[in-house]
């Protein structure tokens, strides 16, 4: 994949064909010199495969500096965005509400003053329908500057100061709590990403504390829960219930998340992003709690939502469909256990996120590949699995979160021994260790597993049924705790203890 780090290059390179020919018209304006020499080095990015800083000074004209080459690219961002802001007002609410704004005060500061509380009073009714809330509170700051400062006609109508000072309190403190619900709802995903799983009573009593000490104070001038700040409060107690690897009560918190926009439906294609977010996590616990019938119910309406207006979407949108569709394929063949499917399936995906690779999140990708591997692992093709795992055990700057990785050296020590390389089995059993020496959550199974690769290895001439075979065993009787659950999802050590045996 070529290095894209030229914040221009990057910009061009994600812009549609619309949006470039709305661009070129954009520009074609003005003919004075250095809007034409910006538009060619427009041309010029758009068509290199990669960024290259020396052939375009050597493109443009003789003796360009690199201290003009980057003024005339700062110049060419800024007309882009423009350009873009341009084509986009109709798509998104938030840039129409605030282009009114700055109507708003362009008549303003041209005296109109009238006109412009009539664009405030008419624009401030859009930002209430669409949950604009902080939008619609700085509409009624400007209304209340104005009629503060000026001799107006509104006083002329009966009540109308004390109704727009009761709406603007009203209003500050709707958006006060809303914001506090979003606050509750960063901190406890970054507890997770900071800690992880809660498993020990120490681990949950931090946790608890640390909630509590998150929570907002209650309000005793509550008006009502905006469609946001329940959203946020669905989604921090879905985190909660997560880091407590309570599967069903998370999966619970999910299901009102998406039921929101059912009661909202309006906001459905409004903000397209968060009800795909809400239906791939409401999916995600919903393949953790192993519920085949309920994941396949909300995976055929997230299909439908999809077919039905991803054509509309415009290019982010469309990059979050494709992952979290993606995604969500997968996990359906897991939960099916169709491996052969879903290795085909996982062959598809990696084609369809190529249209991405300048976007995607590379912890994305490894999660493509590790699934890939799963499949392949679960049909005993060791050698493909391998193939997977490479990128992901071998590129420290691409690595995936802690659980996954552990994942890939297990699978990665069973492909060893079932392809009889018993001879860098030791090596990797000796990085495995030191790998589980650093984390917290090793539970029992794993540690049972890792003592049966560890013995595998030492006798590997002596028949493995007589070595795994109490493995199973204990393995069929224990009971699992949730972060047992957690680590057989994704890596299928029955299937394999039972290929031994």
């Amino acid at each position: 994949m070529p290095k894209q780090r030229d914040l221009v290059f990057k910009l061009i390179k994600s812009l549609t064909k619309a949006e470039k020919r709305h661009f070129r018209l954009f520009v074609a304006r003005t003919k004075s010199g250095e809007e034409a020499l910006f538009l060619q080095l427009f041309d010029l990015l758009d068509r290199a495969r990669e960024y290259d800083e020396k052939a375009i000074r050597t493109a443009l004209p003789a003796g360009m500096t690199p201290t003009q080459l980057a003024n005339l690219k700062r110049h060419l961002y800024q007309q882009i965005m423009v350009s873009l802001r341009l084509i986009s007002t109709s798509k998104h609410i938030d840039l129409e509400i605030r282009e009114q704004i700055d109507f708003a005060r362009i008549l303003y500061s041209k005296g109109h003053y009238m006109e412009s509380l009539h664009t405030l009073e008419r624009i401030k009714n859009v930002a209430e329908a669409h949950h604009q809330d902080v939008l619609h509170l700085e509409i009624l700051e400007f209304q209340k500057l104005i009629e503060a400062r000026h001799i107006t006609r509104s006083r002329q109508v009966k009540n109308k100061m004390d109704r727009l000072l009761q709406e603007s309190t009203q209003r500050s403190l709707i958006t006060n709590l809303a914001g506090e619900k979003a606050n509750l709802n960063i901190q406890i995903h970054g507890y997770y990403i900071d800690h992880g799983f809660a498993v020990s009573e120490l681990e949950k009593q931090q946790l608890q504390t640390a909630w509590r000490q998150m929570l907002p104070e209650p309000s005793t001038r509550r008006f009502m829960d905006t469609f946001f700040e329940k959203v946020n409060t669905y989604q921090a107690n879905m985190w909660y219930r997560y880091i407590l690897l309570n599967w069903a009560k998370a999966r619970d918190h999910a299901h009102e998340w998406v039921t929101l926009f059912d009661l909202y439906p309006a906001m459905k294609f409004k903000d397209p992003d968060l009800y795909m977010r809400s239906l791939y996590y409401l999916l995600t616990m919903l393949f953790l709690t192993g519920d085949a019938d309920g994941y396949q119910l909300y995976f055929n309406q997230l299909e439908s939502y999809l077919q039905e207006h991803s054509p509309a979407f415009h290019p982010n949108s469309q990059y979050v469909a494709s992952v979290y569709h993606s995604l969500c394929r997968l996990n359906r063949y897991i939960l099916l256990e169709d491996w052969q499917g879903g290795y085909r399936e996982g062959l598809a995906v990696q084609q369809e996120l190529k249209d991405y690779e300048n976007l995607i999140d590379p912890h994305r990708v490894m999660l493509v590949e590790y699934k890939l591997a799963a499949f392949a692992f679960a049909q005993r093709d060791y050698r493909p699995a391998l193939a997977h795992l490479e990128p992901l055990l071998h590129h420290q700057d691409r690595i995936l979160q802690y659980s996954m990785d552990l994942n890939a050296r297990f699978m990665e020590l069973m492909c060893l021994y079932s392809l009889k390389e018993w001879d860098f089995m030791e090596a990797r059993l000796n990085s495995l260790a030191r790998s589980m020496g650093k984390h917290k959550h090793i539970s029992e199974l794993q540690k049972k597993l890792y003592a049966l690769l560890r013995e595998l290895h030492r006798s590997p001439l002596r028949p493995p049924a007589q070595v795994a075979a109490p493995l199973l065993t204990n393995f069929e009787r224990t009971e699992m705790t949730a972060l047992d659950r957690y680590f057989l999802k994704y890596l299928h050590v029955e299937v394999w203890l039972r290929s031994l045996i």
